[in-house]
């Protein structure tokens, strides 16, 4: 999770519809397996393993990132969370790498980097933003190098050494509005301001209307490998 996001929504985004859903997305990627231990590779704020820590069986997690001011621990649901800048390994059996591998020139290697770390059996969870033809301000705000399609994400999880389990896109139901918009931008429609996030806080009904729409596309996320905002892979290391 991207620290200028997390700084542009404050203490509203657990409620904030779009990470609410990817929340709720990745624990139905995760149906029928119970973390142990949780490595979060490039966290922000951690807001995707402190989600897990309280909805899980999960006992601790660790959140790296580079951009940390300082090395500290903290609580979430009386289980321990250590932010780190660096780490050489954990016992983790559990890997989230979200919306990370977009940020960096060679995602191979990075990836691959963390499964050397790992041991047999560990799961990878990874999203990353889907679809090039969706490029605009939101990335270069947020310093992307690219966007995935689902195939394009498996080659890169396959080539690190991990196996894929299971991969789709989602947010299908609010790509089309998000396609137009962007598009429109690219085409002069936006205007010339500066790049800037497209994340932001809402009016709060029209917040739970948006929140209700990707609630409603969730039982179909274990299918959908046609279109969506996201790309995500769940992956093991043989």
């Amino acid at each position: 999770m991207d620290l200028k996001e997390a700084g542009l929504l404050g203490d509203d985004i657990a409620n904030h519809w779009y990470y609410r859903s990817k929340a709720a997305a990745m624990i139905r990627l995760l149906r029928g397996w119970e973390p142990s231990v949780i490595l979060d590779v490039g966290a922000g704020s951690g807001f995707f393993s402190r989600y897990l820590l309280r909805h899980t069986s999960a006992s601790e997690a660790w959140c790296i990132d580079p951009n940390y001011p300082r090395d500290s621990n903290a609580l979430e649901d009386g289980k321990p969370v250590r932010y780190r800048r660096f780490v050489n390994s954990t016992a983790a059996d559990l890997v989230l790498l979200m919306d990370v591998l977009e940020h960096v020139a060679d995602d191979v290697d990075l990836l691959a980097d963390q499964v050397a770390r790992t041991s047999p059996g560990a799961r990878f969870l990874i999203s990353v933003p889907a679809f090039q033809l969706l490029w605009s301000g939101h990335d270069e705000f947020l310093e992307h190098k690219r966007r995935y399609t689902i195939g394009g994400l498996e080659e890169v999880v396959q080539d690190a050494g991990l196996k894929v389990a299971h991969s789709a896109y989602y947010f299908g139901l609010v790509f089309p509005i998000a396609a137009t918009l962007r598009l429109g931008s690219r085409l002069g429609m936006g205007g010339t301001a500066a790049p800037r996030s497209q994340l932001r806080t809402h009016a709060p009904w029209l917040n739970q209307a948006l929140w209700a729409i990707c609630r409603a596309e969730l039982p179909l996320l274990m299918v959908n490998r046609f279109a969506g905002l996201t790309a995500f892979c769940v992956a093991e290391r043989p």
